[in-house]
Protein backbone atom coordinates (compact mmCIF):
# COMPACT_ATOMS: atom_id res chain seq x y z
CA UNK A 1 0.00 0.00 0.00
CA UNK A 2 3.28 2.41 0.53
CA UNK A 3 3.88 1.41 -2.96
CA UNK A 4 0.41 2.11 -4.17
CA UNK A 5 0.91 5.70 -2.83
CA UNK A 6 3.73 6.46 -4.73
CA UNK A 7 2.01 4.79 -7.70
CA UNK A 8 -0.62 7.28 -6.75
CA UNK A 9 1.25 10.75 -7.20
CA UNK A 10 2.86 9.77 -9.95
CA UNK A 11 0.12 8.29 -11.96
CA UNK A 12 -1.92 11.36 -10.96
CA UNK A 13 0.79 14.00 -12.51
CA UNK A 14 1.20 11.71 -15.95
CA UNK A 15 -3.12 11.41 -16.27
CA UNK A 16 -4.41 14.56 -15.21
CA UNK A 17 -2.83 16.73 -17.87
CA UNK A 18 -5.49 15.19 -20.44
CA UNK A 19 -8.26 17.31 -18.49
CA UNK A 20 -6.34 20.32 -18.56
CA UNK A 21 -4.93 20.82 -21.56
CA UNK A 22 -7.61 23.23 -23.34
CA UNK A 23 -6.62 25.51 -20.26
CA UNK A 24 -2.88 25.00 -20.49
CA UNK A 25 -2.93 25.45 -24.33
CA UNK A 26 -5.43 28.88 -23.84
CA UNK A 27 -3.08 30.01 -20.59
CA UNK A 28 0.08 29.41 -22.18
CA UNK A 29 -0.45 30.30 -25.93
CA UNK A 30 0.15 27.27 -27.65
CA UNK A 31 -1.56 25.22 -30.10
CA UNK A 32 -3.86 22.01 -28.92
CA UNK A 33 -1.20 19.83 -30.83
CA UNK A 34 1.70 21.60 -29.18
CA UNK A 35 -0.05 21.26 -25.59
CA UNK A 36 -0.12 17.81 -26.36
CA UNK A 37 4.24 17.63 -26.06
CA UNK A 38 3.16 18.01 -22.49
CA UNK A 39 1.84 14.51 -22.83
CA UNK A 40 4.46 12.84 -25.23
CA UNK A 41 7.32 14.77 -24.05
CA UNK A 42 6.50 13.51 -20.77
CA UNK A 43 6.17 10.01 -22.19
CA UNK A 44 9.85 9.82 -23.59
CA UNK A 45 11.36 11.02 -21.09
CA UNK A 46 9.70 8.43 -18.91
CA UNK A 47 11.15 5.70 -21.31
CA UNK A 48 14.73 6.81 -21.13
CA UNK A 49 14.98 7.90 -17.26
CA UNK A 50 13.40 4.28 -16.98
CA UNK A 51 16.10 2.60 -18.20
CA UNK A 52 19.13 5.33 -17.09
CA UNK A 53 18.37 5.42 -13.32
CA UNK A 54 17.43 2.31 -12.84
CA UNK A 55 21.02 1.05 -13.95
CA UNK A 56 22.72 3.89 -12.20
CA UNK A 57 20.79 2.86 -8.96
CA UNK A 58 21.23 -0.34 -9.42
CA UNK A 59 23.63 -1.13 -6.37
CA UNK A 60 21.91 1.06 -3.98
CA UNK A 61 18.84 -0.08 -1.37
CA UNK A 62 15.39 -0.02 -3.80
CA UNK A 63 14.09 1.98 -0.40
CA UNK A 64 15.95 4.59 -0.72
CA UNK A 65 15.98 5.03 -4.95
CA UNK A 66 12.08 4.77 -4.82
CA UNK A 67 12.49 7.88 -1.86
CA UNK A 68 14.82 9.58 -4.06
CA UNK A 69 12.66 8.90 -7.16
CA UNK A 70 9.60 10.52 -5.57
CA UNK A 71 11.36 13.50 -4.13
CA UNK A 72 12.30 14.24 -7.58
CA UNK A 73 8.91 13.96 -8.91
CA UNK A 74 7.75 16.66 -6.08
CA UNK A 75 10.10 18.82 -7.73
CA UNK A 76 9.28 18.67 -11.43
CA UNK A 77 5.74 19.34 -10.14
CA UNK A 78 6.58 22.33 -8.41
CA UNK A 79 8.27 23.83 -11.10
CA UNK A 80 5.43 22.60 -13.62
CA UNK A 81 3.04 25.09 -10.78
CA UNK A 82 4.77 28.27 -11.04
CA UNK A 83 5.65 27.99 -14.97
CA UNK A 84 5.67 31.55 -16.99
CA UNK A 85 6.08 29.74 -20.44
CA UNK A 86 5.16 26.44 -21.90
CA UNK A 87 8.86 25.86 -22.20
CA UNK A 88 9.06 26.19 -18.06
CA UNK A 89 6.20 24.08 -17.67
CA UNK A 90 7.63 21.30 -20.51
CA UNK A 91 10.97 20.89 -18.42
CA UNK A 92 9.07 20.55 -15.08
CA UNK A 93 7.11 17.64 -16.88
CA UNK A 94 10.65 16.40 -17.84
CA UNK A 95 11.88 16.31 -14.36
CA UNK A 96 9.10 14.61 -12.97
CA UNK A 97 9.15 12.49 -15.80
CA UNK A 98 12.60 11.28 -14.64
CA UNK A 99 11.25 9.02 -11.85
CA UNK A 100 8.60 7.25 -13.23
CA UNK A 101 9.74 4.19 -15.08
CA UNK A 102 12.05 3.62 -12.58
CA UNK A 103 9.81 4.07 -9.81
CA UNK A 104 7.32 1.29 -11.43
CA UNK A 105 9.58 -0.87 -12.88
CA UNK A 106 11.60 -1.14 -9.19
CA UNK A 107 8.77 -1.10 -7.05
CA UNK A 108 7.05 -4.08 -9.33
CA UNK A 109 9.83 -5.89 -7.96
CA UNK A 110 9.97 -4.85 -4.36
CA UNK A 111 5.67 -5.99 -4.66
CA UNK A 112 6.66 -9.62 -6.22
CA UNK A 113 9.16 -10.10 -3.38
CA UNK A 114 6.51 -9.69 -0.90
CA UNK A 115 4.31 -12.45 -1.98
CA UNK A 116 4.22 -16.07 -3.33
CA UNK A 117 4.70 -16.21 -6.89
CA UNK A 118 1.45 -17.83 -7.48
CA UNK A 119 0.03 -13.97 -6.85
CA UNK A 120 2.75 -12.25 -8.15
CA UNK A 121 0.70 -10.72 -10.86
CA UNK A 122 -2.15 -9.91 -8.36
CA UNK A 123 0.84 -7.87 -6.38
CA UNK A 124 1.76 -6.13 -9.13
CA UNK A 125 -1.69 -5.07 -9.65
CA UNK A 126 -2.30 -4.17 -6.16
CA UNK A 127 0.82 -1.76 -6.97
CA UNK A 128 -0.51 -0.24 -10.02
CA UNK A 129 -3.97 0.67 -7.75
CA UNK A 130 -2.51 3.61 -7.33
CA UNK A 131 -1.91 4.44 -10.50
CA UNK A 132 -5.81 3.71 -11.17
CA UNK A 133 -7.49 4.99 -8.34
CA UNK A 134 -5.74 8.42 -9.23
CA UNK A 135 -7.70 8.00 -12.45
CA UNK A 136 -11.13 7.47 -10.59
CA UNK A 137 -10.65 10.02 -7.69
CA UNK A 138 -7.07 12.45 -7.82
CA UNK A 139 -7.91 12.83 -12.14
CA UNK A 140 -11.43 14.25 -11.75
CA UNK A 141 -10.47 16.41 -8.59
CA UNK A 142 -7.19 17.58 -10.45
CA UNK A 143 -9.90 18.59 -13.43
CA UNK A 144 -12.54 20.52 -10.95
CA UNK A 145 -9.36 22.18 -9.31
CA UNK A 146 -8.21 23.58 -12.55
CA UNK A 147 -11.54 24.48 -13.57
CA UNK A 148 -12.49 26.63 -10.35
CA UNK A 149 -8.74 27.93 -9.19
CA UNK A 150 -6.97 27.26 -12.78
CA UNK A 151 -4.40 24.61 -14.06
CA UNK A 152 -1.79 25.73 -11.95
CA UNK A 153 -3.37 24.69 -8.54
CA UNK A 154 -3.91 21.13 -9.86
CA UNK A 155 0.31 21.03 -10.22
CA UNK A 156 0.73 22.31 -6.43
CA UNK A 157 -1.75 19.52 -5.08
CA UNK A 158 0.21 17.23 -7.00
CA UNK A 159 3.32 18.56 -5.22
CA UNK A 160 2.14 17.90 -1.53
CA UNK A 161 0.41 14.07 -2.73
CA UNK A 162 4.37 13.52 -3.47
CA UNK A 163 5.25 14.71 -0.16
CA UNK A 164 2.84 12.45 1.59
CA UNK A 165 3.97 9.39 -0.48
CA UNK A 166 7.85 10.07 0.50
CA UNK A 167 6.60 9.56 4.23
CA UNK A 168 4.78 6.40 3.64
CA UNK A 169 7.59 4.87 2.00
CA UNK A 170 9.81 5.56 4.37
CA UNK A 171 7.64 4.52 6.86
CA UNK A 172 6.26 1.07 5.75
CA UNK A 173 8.22 0.18 2.96
CA UNK A 174 10.59 -2.88 5.17
CA UNK A 175 14.04 -2.21 4.38
CA UNK A 176 14.77 -5.69 3.70
CA UNK A 177 12.57 -5.69 0.48
CA UNK A 178 14.59 -3.21 -0.98
CA UNK A 179 17.88 -4.71 -0.51
CA UNK A 180 19.99 -5.84 -4.38
CA UNK A 181 19.60 -9.14 -5.40
CA UNK A 182 22.83 -10.26 -6.90
CA UNK A 183 21.53 -13.31 -8.61
CA UNK A 184 19.53 -11.62 -11.80
CA UNK A 185 20.89 -11.75 -15.33
CA UNK A 186 21.28 -8.50 -16.94
CA UNK A 187 22.33 -8.23 -20.28
CA UNK A 188 21.76 -12.03 -21.48
CA UNK A 189 18.36 -10.99 -20.52
CA UNK A 190 17.39 -9.19 -23.71
CA UNK A 191 19.04 -11.61 -25.72
CA UNK A 192 15.34 -13.39 -25.38
CA UNK A 193 13.39 -12.88 -28.28
CA UNK A 194 10.12 -13.22 -25.68
CA UNK A 195 11.43 -9.77 -23.74
CA UNK A 196 11.37 -8.14 -27.21
CA UNK A 197 8.52 -9.37 -28.24
CA UNK A 198 6.78 -8.44 -25.10
CA UNK A 199 8.14 -5.29 -25.08
CA UNK A 200 6.85 -4.32 -28.29
CA UNK A 201 3.44 -5.71 -27.37
CA UNK A 202 3.59 -3.15 -24.39
CA UNK A 203 4.23 -0.20 -26.39
CA UNK A 204 1.93 -0.63 -28.79
CA UNK A 205 -0.87 -1.74 -26.26
CA UNK A 206 -0.36 1.07 -24.07
CA UNK A 207 0.21 3.58 -26.72
CA UNK A 208 -3.05 2.71 -28.42
CA UNK A 209 -5.07 3.47 -25.54
CA UNK A 210 -3.30 6.72 -24.02
CA UNK A 211 -2.59 8.09 -27.49
CA UNK A 212 -7.03 8.04 -27.79
CA UNK A 213 -7.23 9.34 -24.07
CA UNK A 214 -4.66 12.23 -24.86
CA UNK A 215 -7.34 13.99 -26.67
CA UNK A 216 -10.38 12.42 -24.78
CA UNK A 217 -11.61 16.21 -23.79
CA UNK A 218 -11.62 17.66 -26.97
CA UNK A 219 -13.63 14.25 -28.03
CA UNK A 220 -16.15 14.47 -25.31
CA UNK A 221 -16.80 18.54 -25.78
CA UNK A 222 -16.36 19.01 -29.59
CA UNK A 223 -18.17 15.28 -30.90
CA UNK A 224 -20.02 14.02 -28.10
CA UNK A 225 -21.71 17.61 -26.68
CA UNK A 226 -20.84 17.74 -23.57
CA UNK A 227 -19.18 21.09 -21.42
CA UNK A 228 -16.00 21.46 -20.10
CA UNK A 229 -16.91 20.79 -16.64
CA UNK A 230 -18.78 17.69 -17.43
CA UNK A 231 -14.97 16.16 -18.52
CA UNK A 232 -14.34 15.96 -14.55
CA UNK A 233 -17.05 12.69 -13.87
CA UNK A 234 -16.01 11.27 -17.06
CA UNK A 235 -12.66 10.61 -16.16
CA UNK A 236 -14.08 9.27 -13.24
CA UNK A 237 -15.90 6.83 -15.03
CA UNK A 238 -12.34 5.90 -17.28
CA UNK A 239 -10.68 5.78 -14.12
CA UNK A 240 -13.47 3.06 -12.80
CA UNK A 241 -12.13 1.29 -15.92
CA UNK A 242 -8.86 1.58 -14.97
CA UNK A 243 -9.07 0.06 -11.46
CA UNK A 244 -11.65 -2.70 -12.51
CA UNK A 245 -9.37 -3.84 -15.20
CA UNK A 246 -6.12 -3.42 -13.54
CA UNK A 247 -7.53 -5.78 -10.60
CA UNK A 248 -9.32 -8.58 -12.71
CA UNK A 249 -6.22 -8.67 -14.77
CA UNK A 250 -3.87 -9.43 -11.81
CA UNK A 251 -6.00 -11.99 -11.16
CA UNK A 252 -6.97 -13.43 -14.53
CA UNK A 253 -3.21 -13.52 -15.46
CA UNK A 254 -2.61 -15.61 -12.47
CA UNK A 255 -4.49 -18.17 -13.66
CA UNK A 256 -3.73 -17.96 -17.76
CA UNK A 257 -1.13 -14.81 -18.37
CA UNK A 258 -0.97 -15.17 -22.16
CA UNK A 259 -4.97 -15.85 -22.73
CA UNK A 260 -5.36 -12.50 -20.54
CA UNK A 261 -3.36 -10.49 -22.80
CA UNK A 262 -4.66 -11.58 -26.25
CA UNK A 263 -8.22 -11.15 -24.83
CA UNK A 264 -7.82 -7.94 -23.55
CA UNK A 265 -6.31 -6.66 -26.15
CA UNK A 266 -8.83 -7.81 -28.87
CA UNK A 267 -11.44 -5.98 -26.64
CA UNK A 268 -9.55 -2.74 -26.66
CA UNK A 269 -9.09 -2.57 -30.39
CA UNK A 270 -12.81 -3.46 -30.54
CA UNK A 271 -14.42 -1.13 -28.10
CA UNK A 272 -11.78 1.97 -29.49
CA UNK A 273 -13.29 1.07 -32.78
CA UNK A 274 -17.05 1.32 -31.94
CA UNK A 275 -15.95 4.81 -29.96
CA UNK A 276 -15.06 6.59 -33.00
CA UNK A 277 -17.79 5.29 -34.81
CA UNK A 278 -20.35 6.23 -31.94
CA UNK A 279 -18.77 9.18 -30.32
CA UNK A 280 -22.15 11.20 -31.24
CA UNK A 281 -23.68 9.29 -28.19
CA UNK A 282 -23.43 10.38 -24.82
CA UNK A 283 -24.52 6.84 -23.53
CA UNK A 284 -22.00 4.96 -25.76
CA UNK A 285 -19.52 7.40 -25.24
CA UNK A 286 -20.00 7.01 -21.76
CA UNK A 287 -19.66 3.18 -21.72
CA UNK A 288 -17.02 2.84 -24.04
CA UNK A 289 -14.96 5.31 -22.29
CA UNK A 290 -15.52 2.82 -19.35
CA UNK A 291 -14.49 -0.48 -21.11
CA UNK A 292 -11.71 1.50 -23.21
CA UNK A 293 -10.11 1.72 -19.05
CA UNK A 294 -10.84 -1.66 -18.52
CA UNK A 295 -9.52 -3.69 -21.13
CA UNK A 296 -6.30 -1.27 -21.55
CA UNK A 297 -5.32 -1.77 -17.79
CA UNK A 298 -6.20 -5.39 -17.74
CA UNK A 299 -3.07 -5.88 -19.73
CA UNK A 300 -0.88 -4.08 -17.36
CA UNK A 301 0.23 -6.73 -14.61
CA UNK A 302 0.16 -9.72 -17.10
CA UNK A 303 2.83 -7.61 -19.26
CA UNK A 304 4.90 -6.57 -16.42
CA UNK A 305 4.96 -9.81 -15.07
CA UNK A 306 5.65 -11.59 -18.39
CA UNK A 307 9.01 -9.62 -19.51
CA UNK A 308 10.12 -9.82 -16.04
CA UNK A 309 10.29 -13.23 -15.85
CA UNK A 310 11.30 -13.88 -19.75
CA UNK A 311 14.32 -11.97 -18.57
CA UNK A 312 15.27 -13.95 -15.80
CA UNK A 313 14.42 -11.31 -12.54
CA UNK A 314 16.47 -8.32 -13.54
CA UNK A 315 15.09 -5.37 -12.40
CA UNK A 316 16.23 -3.43 -16.05
CA UNK A 317 13.64 -5.50 -17.98
CA UNK A 318 10.60 -4.10 -15.59
CA UNK A 319 11.64 -1.01 -16.12
CA UNK A 320 12.35 -1.50 -19.84
CA UNK A 321 8.29 -2.51 -20.02
CA UNK A 322 7.39 0.88 -18.61
CA UNK A 323 10.26 2.75 -21.04
CA UNK A 324 8.04 0.64 -23.61
CA UNK A 325 5.14 1.83 -23.00
CA UNK A 326 5.59 5.07 -22.37
CA UNK A 327 7.09 5.45 -26.33
CA UNK A 328 3.76 4.04 -27.13
CA UNK A 329 2.29 6.62 -25.43
CA UNK A 330 4.58 9.20 -27.25
CA UNK A 331 3.57 7.43 -30.46
CA UNK A 332 -0.35 7.65 -30.00
CA UNK A 333 -0.53 11.30 -28.49
CA UNK A 334 1.78 12.23 -31.62
CA UNK A 335 -0.04 10.45 -34.00
CA UNK A 336 -3.42 11.21 -32.01
CA UNK A 337 -1.87 15.32 -32.64
CA UNK A 338 -1.13 14.92 -36.59
CA UNK A 339 -4.70 13.39 -37.26
CA UNK A 340 -6.46 16.26 -35.66
CA UNK A 341 -3.79 19.19 -36.97
CA UNK A 342 -4.82 17.41 -40.48
CA UNK A 343 -8.21 18.13 -39.99
CA UNK A 344 -9.60 14.40 -39.74
CA UNK A 345 -11.42 15.41 -36.36
CA UNK A 346 -11.77 14.95 -32.78
CA UNK A 347 -12.69 10.88 -33.22
CA UNK A 348 -9.73 10.64 -35.34
CA UNK A 349 -7.69 9.90 -32.32
CA UNK A 350 -9.16 6.82 -31.68
CA UNK A 351 -8.89 5.12 -34.79
CA UNK A 352 -4.85 5.54 -34.22
CA UNK A 353 -5.47 3.96 -30.58
CA UNK A 354 -7.54 0.52 -32.87
CA UNK A 355 -4.79 0.65 -34.97
CA UNK A 356 -1.74 -0.01 -32.57
CA UNK A 357 -3.37 -1.97 -30.15
CA UNK A 358 -4.43 -4.61 -33.25
CA UNK A 359 -0.36 -4.53 -34.41
CA UNK A 360 0.09 -4.98 -30.74
CA UNK A 361 -2.34 -8.17 -30.52
CA UNK A 362 -0.58 -9.63 -33.83
CA UNK A 363 2.81 -9.66 -31.82
CA UNK A 364 1.22 -11.14 -29.09
CA UNK A 365 0.00 -13.85 -31.02
CA UNK A 366 3.74 -14.20 -32.83
CA UNK A 367 5.11 -14.82 -29.43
Amino acid sequence: MALAAGSFGIGLTEFVIAGLLPQVSEDLRVTEATAGWLISGYALVVAVGAIVLTAVTGRINRKAVLIGLVTLFVAGNLLTAVAPTFAVALLGRVVAALCHGSFFGIGSLVARRLVPPSQASRAVAVMFSGLTVANVLGVPFGALVGERWGWRATFWGIAAIGVLAVAALAVWVPASAGEVSRTGRVAGAFRSRQVWLTLTAAALGYGGMFGAFSYIAYTFTEVTGFSAADVAWLLVVFGAGLVTGNLLGGRAADRNRDRTLIVALAALAATLVAFGLLAGSRVAAVSLIFLTGLFGFATVPGMITRVTDAAGGTPLAASANVSASNVGNALGAWLGGLTISAGLGYTSPLYVGAALVTVALAVMLSS
